[in-house]
């Protein structure tokens, strides 16, 4: 009964949407009609028929946000990460979508402290002098302003009641809308609906523990303090559980505030600046980064300083990744279009069929217009789209782990832009793509490498250096012993010299 009951429940959760989809022409909007087959086209000529007021308000991208706005945490989850996908579904689109808003009407401030003794296991007045009422409340969880009993302003993100009971159903609805467009929509396929729904509810169960966004916090603070381009609030541990997170108060004003604008221009130019290095450098020399740099998510305090809030979403890069990446945005800054080519041919984004030289001069017809520009004088929206336009013609594939980085990088030029519209973003990347450069392909460092796979050699030597069924107490061959000692010679010799060299 309890099946039947559920699979009711989600089957009417997935008419209710397919309705207000189709009454805001969101279904399959007309603008795209004529892409579509005959009889898919016939079916949404009849559907439209069903399209109210709402249907002729705005373009496509804008009517699917606000519908999935109203459906609630994992459709606005869903909506935010189609934003991520301009090389499928277009830059404008995606652009729409990606100013999706997640804001609703706060829950009582007792049923908040309630959630925060129950999840802390601990009386309220234990660890807070005050408590105050919400400063913002989104579909998943709502904010508080706090001070602690030894007198430090905090701010407290407390889960909403039974919100993990409703973004199970609608992960159900999700779930099953993918099998039904894996199933009856074959050109969809590609799209890999059930692994896009996979990643959906994957992000959004990540959300509902707090423990992981306070570490994400605590990590990219951690490396925010190497380059001092951004800092982050502290987090604070005893105010921490699943459904609960304390982080210091950021005394500061938002980017997205009206006074922001009223910053002499020098320090608006600082900061645009500091917030494309900091992106950077988070991405390259550490391989995590804060996903959501956003407006909202950004502060600039009594210093001048930029501040991040808000880590529910980080992103990672492992070290091949990061080296790629390097790469690509030097040969960029340096209009070696040669060697960006053969990087993308090296990490496997372009397959070996293809011509480097041609993927060059595609590069080039890229790169080329847009150096020496201001931010201003540069559209991202018309760069984009040459840019999938030429690597669609090469049948390059964005890579899942890009995804994210992409995505925040049309975010983080976009808010530095708005600070300063005559920013040069090679400019102010330059130093960050040079240093990781210098260090991490240097001699030195490439000697260095060298050894630690010299190494791994050894040690998988030494594991096979025994014959198969032998005792473990047994001593190796004697030739198998002087290889790993000269081996080891070999070895200490790299890493002296390594060493030597990065004085």
């Amino acid at each position: 009964m309890g099946d039947l009951t559920n699979g009711l429940s989600t089957l009417s959760r997935l008419i209710g949407a397919a309705w207000s989809l189709t009454r805001a022409d969101a279904l399959a909007p007309r603008e795209i009609s004529h892409l579509l087959p005959t009889w898919a086209r016939a079916l949404a000529n009849v559907s439209r028929l069903l399209a109210g007021r709402e249907a002729r308000l705005g373009r496509p991208g804008e009517r699917l946000a606000r519908v999935l706005e109203r459906q609630g945490p994992v459709a606005i989850k869903l909506g935010q990460f189609l934003s991520t996908r301009a090389d499928t579904f277009g830059v404008e689109f995606a652009e729409d979508l990606g100013r999706l808003k997640d804001r609703l009407p706060p829950f009582p401030r007792a049923l908040a402290t309630a959630e925060v003794e129950r999840a802390l296991g601990r009386p309220l007045a234990s660890l807070f002098s005050a408590f105050d009422e919400a400063l913002g409340a989104a579909s998943l969880a709502q904010v508080h302003a706090a001070t602690l009993v030894d007198g430090r302003r905090v701010a407290v993100k407390v889960l909403r009641p039974g919100i993990e009971a409703r973004v199970a159903a609608d992960i159900a609805a999700l779930t099953v809308a993918a099998d039904i467009v894996h199933a009856v929509a074959h050109a969809a396929r590609r799209l890999e609906p059930r692994a896009f729904a996979a990643t959906v509810a994957r992000a959004l169960r990540l959300e509902l523990d707090l423990r992981f966004e306070a570490a994400g916090a605590d990590e990219l603070r951690e490396a925010m303090s190497r380059d001092l381009y951004m800092t982050a609030p502290a987090v604070v541990w005893d105010g921490v559980a699943r459904r609960v997170l304390t982080l210091e108060w950021v005394a500061g004003e938002a980017l997205s505030g009206p006074g922001i604008l009223d910053l002499a221009r020098p320090d608006r130019s600082r900061l645009a600046g500091d917030l494309i290095r900091a992106f950077l450098a988070q991405a390259l020399d550490h391989g995590v980064f804060h996903a959501d740099l956003h407006e909202g998510n950004l502060f600039v305090d009594s210093a001048g300083k930029l501040v991040a809030v808000d880590f529910g979403i980080v992103g990672r890069l492992d070290p091949l990744e990061r080296r790629y990446l390097a790469e690509i945005l030097w040969g960029f800054l340096n209009r070696d279009y040669a060697r960006v080519a053969a990087v993308h041919f090296e990490a496997g984004y372009v397959s070996s069929g293809h011509d480097p030289a041609a993927f060059a001069q595609a590069l080039r017809a890229v790169g080329e217009p847009i150096f020496g520009k201001a931010a201003g004088d540069v559209s991202m929206h018309r760069l984009l789209t040459q840019l999938f336009e030429i690597t669609a013609l090469f049948e390059m594939r964005l890579r899942p782990e890009l995804v994210l980085l992409q995505k925040t990088m049309v975010t983080v030029e976009g808010v530095a832009r708005r600070l300063d519209p005559d920013l040069d973003i090679w400019v102010a990347a330059e130093p960050v793509v040079r240093r990781w450069i210098t260090r991490e392909l240097s001699p030195a460092n490439r000697l260095r490498e060298f050894a630690d796979q010299a190494l791994s050699v050894l040690s998988h030597l030494a594991r096979i250096g025994a014959p198969v069924g032998a005792p473990a107490a047994k001593a190796p061959s004697a030739r198998f012993h002087g290889l790993s000692f000269l081996t080891g010679v070999v070895v200490a010799a790299l890493a002296f010299l390594a060493a030597w060299l990065a004085r």
